[in-house]
């Protein structure tokens, strides 16, 4: 039975659970449950601190696991990723105080003080920089590690900013790091990891995509057509009414809008966009 570790709280949780009950996997109902078990897939999951999953993973306790990249990093361990999930993302910034922040770059970090709740990221970010510094090396709520006396400079996980603000912080230099939910293993995926990564694919490429239906004269479904060529090619079929036939394709989700008003400005009627929960392409 293969055995997979997930994050048992926070929004990586959340995402998790969703994109594995979107694949057809059974999930736990409570947020107390430490394991469930999806029988009729022959899976047991484990539900784990974040941070411990790639630890568990390398171990081989664990065949899988999904964590986020910047965790897996800062782990050190062996286990790679077999897949990019596209959720949870981050970004890991340097920061020092606004006042001194305008003009300075990375190279001005040389012999300072860097908090850190990522002592393995930073520490391999300052190698390939190039910059020799102290890492002070906390469990988090570093924004005030400066303001405290014990930094002089932080490196964190920064999503909007408003943080920072608050702490009277300003980014420096290029981002360290970009993040995002992955699946990592510790050795060549089984059969039955390989049919979950195609699930978990399956769902990924749906979330990208919606179904598009509409109606359009016969005479213009090479026009229409190239609007909404699909992933393969559009299906067609002819309409009851002479002249007019039926288009459906699959469509980008985020240009579904403009193909929209592209699709009515030639002349089809009829236009229905749809969901993709999963599919294999």
């Amino acid at each position: 039975m293969l055995k997979i570790a997930l994050p048992n709280k926070g929004s990586l949780a959340e995402d998790s659970i969703k994109i594995l009950g979107d694949a057809g996997y059974r999930q736990r109902s409570d947020s107390r449950d430490l394991i469930t078990v999806d029988s009729e897939n022959e899976i047991e999951f484990y539900y784990l601190r974040p941070r411990d999953i790639a630890i568990y993973v390398s171990s081989g306790e664990l065949d899988l696991g999904i964590t986020g990249e910047d965790l897996l990093i800062d782990s050190g361990v062996s286990a790679k990723i077999l897949l990019k999930l596209g959720y949870g993302k981050s970004t890991f910034r340097f920061a020092c105080p606004a006042a001194v922040a305008n003009g300075a770059s990375v190279a001005s970090l040389q012999g300072k003080r860097i908090a850190t709740s990522y002592p393995g990221i930073l520490d391999q970010a300052l190698r390939r920089l190039g910059v020799s510094a102290q890492i002070v090396s906390l469990d988090g709520a570093v924004e005030s590690s400066i303001k405290l006396g014990v930094a002089d400079a932080i490196a964190d996980v920064v999503s909007t900013g408003t943080t920072l603000k608050q702490a009277g912080l300003a980014i420096i230099g290029e981002p360290i790091l970009e993040s995002e939910a992955v699946l990592i293993g510790a050795k060549e995926p089984t059969e039955e990891a390989a049919n979950l990564i195609r699930r978990l694919t399956g769902v990924i490429i749906a979330r990208q995509y919606v179904l598009m239906d509409y109606d359009i004269k016969t005479e213009l479904i090479d026009t229409a057509c190239a609007i909404t060529p699909g992933f393969e090619s559009p299906t067609i079929s002819p309409l009851r009414v002479d002249g007019w036939s039926a288009v459906r394709a699959m469509v980008p989700r985020k240009s579904a809008q403009k193909v929209m008003d592209e699709l009515w400005s030639i002349g089809a009627r009829g236009i229905l966009v749809t969901d993709i929960h999963a599919c294999r392409l």
